[in-house]
């Protein structure tokens, strides 16, 4: 079995490690839904679309944590908690500028976007597996 060097995983797109399966929630859901579905999923992040399925903003677990003491969670919906200036990375770009774009931006969770739409989401729990993995 070869043994892959930190050279060789400099390329390393972002689509190897990102997950495909993300969950999807609109601005007007209120917020203890989405939070039941960050519990309910065991995920940290929920991408927020409009009515088109554009990216509209995203919404993490930082962002409940941030606010709870400032709103009153049971009438607050996913729009008045969710970040709507959102960073993406496309599926080639490597895990490098994803992990730089997450520091620079001072992020955990990076929607990866092509021509369709958003197709996976990239965290820096996922970077730092990849990276002890070696």
């Amino acid at each position: 079995m070869a043994v892959m060097t930190n050279m060789d995983r400099e390329g390393t797109p972002a689509e190897q490690l990102m997950t495909s399966d993300i969950a999807t929630v609109s601005p007007d859901v209120a917020a203890e839904k989405a939070v039941t579905i960050l519990l309910e999923e065991d995920i940290g992040s929920l991408v927020v679309t409009d009515d088109d399925g554009h990216l509209a903003g995203i919404i993490t677990s930082n962002d409940f944590l941030e606010t709870v003491s400032e709103l009153d969670a049971a009438g607050a919906t996913v729009a008045e908690l969710m970040s709507d200036e959102v960073f993406t990375i496309s599926p080639d770009d490597s895990i490098q500028t994803a992990a730089a774009r997450m520091i620079a931006n001072g992020i955990s969770h990076l929607p990866v976007e092509d021509d369709t739409g958003v197709v996976g989401m990239i965290s820096t729990t996922d970077i730092t597996a990849y990276s002890v993995s070696m």
